[in-house]
């Protein structure tokens, strides 16, 4: 069922609730890109994407996801979880001994939802291009998703794959990047400059388009733009701004908030800040 944007926003509320609570839990994670992608991880699931919480492997007549920068992997935990792929309460085992819930999502646990394994950035957007071909040999009209960091783009296979979905008209394939312009070490800009990402990706024969990543209704109206200009001929591109840690006013626009977890003083002024929509786990 489809929910309004105040619906979605109050679940991406929760999800940034499940978020610190993971990464506290374990004082282990990456909190600050997880809240800055909240609501385009909820969106995806609760709005823009055909797909079912009884999962099987091949994904065969529905839409795919595939998350690139792996590390971020509290906020896709707690949308499958809140979307129905397993009980929230298993987030309470995020990171620690014999978890589903590994710190980078893998599959030989098992977790539903969960189609690669993405530890090692710059591979999403490869295996996201082969999925979308094999739908495509298929006759399978459904879509395939995926997610970038920004700071990834550093990684050289990702050019690849770039120059090869145009040529080989991937036009069943939306990929998106989170631009938030920090990464582990600092500023993109600081540490190797991106430049102009929409007049590369153009240049390479990409349809882009902009987005608000932490605004839900321009996510969700980007969304459904994306999906209407699949079939054309051309990958899309949604090229989403976000700021690190949105949601938690400490952790906003810092790179220090890549990989680091809150203590209990930080948690609970987080929590204070984020409203309770769902039932805690």
């Amino acid at each position: 069922m489809k929910q309004t944007i105040n619906e979605l926003e109050n679940i991406a509320s929760q999800v940034r609730r499940d978020i610190v609570r993971m990464v506290h839990g374990c004082q282990s994670g990456h909190p600050g890109g997880s809240l800055g992608c909240a609501d385009f991880v909820t969106a995806l699931y609760f709005e823009a994407m055909n797909h079912s919480t009884d999962f099987k492997m091949k994904g065969e007549g529905e839409d795919l996801f595939f998350l690139s920068n792996g590390h971020i992997s509290p906020v896709w935990y707690s949308v499958l979880a809140r979307s129905g792929y397993f009980d929230p309460s298993e987030m309470v085992t995020f990171r620690k001994l014999n978890t589903r819930l590994q710190g980078h999502p893998t599959t030989h646990e098992h977790l539903p939802g969960i189609r690669i394994a993405s530890g090692s950035l710059g591979q999403g957007l490869s295996v996201s291009i082969g999925a979308a071909l094999a739908k495509k040999l298929n006759k399978d009209t459904s879509l395939v998703y995926t997610l970038l960091g920004d700071g990834e783009l550093q990684e050289g296979q990702n050019w690849e794959a770039i120059m090869f979905a145009p040529h080989n008209k991937v036009d069943n394939l939306i990929a998106t990047i989170d631009y938030n312009g920090q990464q582990i070490d600092g500023p993109t800009e600081k540490v190797l400059s991106l430049e102009n990402l929409q007049a590369k990706f153009e240049a390479f024969g990409w349809h882009v388009i902009t987005s608000n990543g932490n605004d839900m209704e321009d996510i969700v109206k980007a969304l459904h733009y994306a999906k209407s200009l699949t079939g054309k001929g051309k990958p899309i591109l949604n090229l989403m701004s976000t700021q690190m840690g949105s949601g938690v006013d400490f952790m906003m626009g810092s790179h220090k908030w890549h990989g680091v977890a809150p203590n209990d003083e930080q948690l609970a002024a987080a929590l204070a800040q984020l409203n309770s929509t769902l039932k805690d786990y």
